[in-house]
């Protein structure tokens, strides 16, 4: 009978594609899928899927793992969601290429726009990179939880041309123009998997100046996209401006697109401020632009960005004002001792917040509308429930009441302000984008925000809440919802290897008891590179998570297998069982 390294046995297949689902085993051998269906033979190991889901491992297309795949192996909180393939380098900010000289620019941009301490980076990176071919070799000896793939960062890449003149965000000149879609081509020829930008306002060092690559005009931009053509290959990644006008963002993006002529998504957000219609407007664009040809998608997120505020965390009400400055380093329960001292209290409370950065002043100015998260987290609070409306039916200010609860759990309780997809109320235009044809889920952000954001378990929230949990008329179809968590991400970025369960495919599958399925809410730890802080997630109801055919994960604990590895480049869809090119 056939020998096979794994067998998973019985369980009800969803391939990736939408397709209807089947009962059956899925059978791996030498890192890729053997065989689907009714299998005779053996495994070296077994899973007993009956009863349960099995899956394609997830893909992330929109993390910044960028620094955490260099000073350590697994890649959570995504992979404790079912995640074995991530994208890093959105945004247009990442640490190459890089001069030596020019590495405290990079970790002062990566600090401010992805919340990632100082520290961290200075103890975690091992520098020993200048290029960004150099840096793809330097993950290229990592051992994984995942496999990751990189994208180049046009903030970096400006500083890497042009030096101070790029921070202080002057035009480039046309030898600079030339360097940069020369080096873009040299990144994806080496195996980057495209190249990023943002021309998001709240994208500044924590000093509050803005990334390098935020005002860059047009011709910068086109650039970047001629270096993808001359390459011929490749993904353009961007962030619009979040307060401009969707038809002149859009008409930039196609023109990118066009240039390039190669796929290209952007971030669609349904914002708290601005234009209301905005996302819709994004949406009919992008039908338009598909309509013409263009290879065009939006990244959205399933539910509402969540900016977490705690006395543990980066922000909270009072994590700005002045007489918060000498508690800010005490360890939790020293703080929490100080803060219960009634004059400390009234100090605190009359205090406004002091900061050179206008968008750290905004986060802590915008509590008002947070809420206490529980556990199990809730992610569509009812807005009767805010901070401000209940201070008001206690007839105490939005701080007091804020105040009190910071202290609950000994210090230890998480404030939630839905920050976008939330503007009424419901997730009624967090599903209207998710299941939008032209849309891809993503944006979660695994690797960065360690202490303000926690979104990189949307794959949970995605099958326990719209597929499980979701009330009649608003449930998604757990077929098409699994693909797009798998097939449909993995295909936007050309990683069409994965994604599938089919014969010959790599073997990343995700065992998953649908009923016991709880996303648990987030906690903080301090397990970072000189003790760093960050926000971890776990979730019952995986069962088992096989990447590259090693069983990395049972029930959510760590096997301490690392099989994942860097993806060099697109990935065509095998031909014969086990075609594909790997690092």
């Amino acid at each position: 009978m056939t020998e096979f390294d794994l067998v998973i046995r019985g369980g009800e297949i969803h391939d990736g594609s939408g397709r209807r689902a089947s009962v059956g085993d899925v059978t791996i051998s030498g890192g890729t899928v053997a065989a689907v269906g009714n299998v005779p033979g053996k495994g070296g190991e077994e899973i007993d899927a009956k009863g349960k889901i099995v899956a394609p491992g997830f893909v992330d297309v929109h993390t910044h793992y960028d620094g955490q795949a260099l000073w350590e192996n697994r890649m959570a909180p995504s992979s404790n969601h079912g995640v074995t393939s991530v994208i890093m380098g959105n945004c247009g900010v990442g640490f190459a290429p890089c001069r030596p000289h020019q590495r405290d620019m990079l970790v002062e941009l990566m600090e401010g726009v992805e919340d990632v301490p100082e520290v961290v980076m200075t103890k975690g990176l091992p520098w020993n990179w200048e290029t960004f071919p150099q840096y793809l070799d330097a993950l290229e000896v990592r051992q994984l939880d995942v496999d990751v793939a990189a994208q180049v960062p046009h903030s970096a890449l400006r500083v890497y041309v042009m030096g101070e003149r790029a921070a202080s965000r002057e035009p480039p000149t046309s030898e600079d123009l030339a360097q940069m879609r020369a080096l873009t081509t040299e990144a994806i020829r080496a195996g980057a998997l495209g190249v990023s930008t943002s021309r998001n306002i709240l994208h500044r060092t924590v000093a509050g100046e803005l990334a390098p690559s935020l005002h860059s005009e047009e011709e910068e931009l086109l650039s970047l996209a001629a270096g993808l053509n001359d390459a011929g290959a490749g993904v353009f990644q961007i962030i619009p401006d979040i307060i401009g006008d969707a038809q002149s963002e859009f008409g930039l993006m196609r023109r990118i697109a066009a240039a390039s002529r190669r796929p290209l998504s952007f971030s669609l957000l349904q914002m708290a401020m601005g234009d209301p219609s905005a996302w819709r407007n994004y949406l009919k664009e992008l039908e338009s632009a598909n309509s013409d040809g263009l290879r065009m998608k939006a990244q959205v997120f399933p539910r509402p960005v969540g900016l977490l505020y705690g006395l543990e965390l980066s922000f909270h009400p009072f994590s700005l004002h002045p007489s918060f400055r000498a508690l800010r380093d005490l360890p939790l329960a020293e703080k929490v001792r100080a803060m219960r001292d009634p004059v400390l209290r009234a100090k605190l409370i009359a205090e406004s917040p002091q900061d050179p950065n206008p968008v750290y002043l905004n986060i802590v100015n915008s509590f008002g509308h947070a809420y206490l998260m529980g556990d199990p987290p809730d992610y569509e609070p009812d807005p009767r429930d805010s901070i401000k409306r209940q201070a008001e039916l206690r007839n105490v200010t939005p701080h007091e009441y804020a105040y009190d609860l910071l202290l609950r759990d000994e210090g230890r309780a998480i404030l939630f302000l839905p920050g976008a997809n939330y503007r009424d109320g419901n997730l009624d235009a967090a599903r209207e984008m998710a299941i939008h044809p032209h849309t891809v889920l993503g944006l979660g952000d695994g690797g960065a925000h360690y202490g303000m954001i926690c979104d990189a378990s949307f794959p949970t929230f995605v099958l326990q809440n719209w597929v499980r949990d979701a009330k009649l008329g608003k449930k998604i179809d757990l077929a098409m919802a699994i693909r797009a968590l798998s097939q449909e991400p993995a295909q936007l970025v050309g990683l069409d290897d994965r994604g599938l369960l089919a014969p010959g495919y790599v073997a990343d599958v995700n065992v998953i008891d649908l009923d016991s399925l709880r996303l648990h809410a987030p906690t903080v730890v301090y397990d970072l590179p000189a003790g760093g802080r960050r926000l971890r997630q776990g979730a019952d109801g995986f069962v088992a998570t096989i990447k590259n055919g090693a069983i990395t994960y049972r029930d959510g604990v760590h096997t301490g297998a690392l099989p994942g590895r860097l993806v060099r480049g697109a990935q065509a869809a095998p031909k014969s069982k086990g075609a594909r090119k790997r690092a």
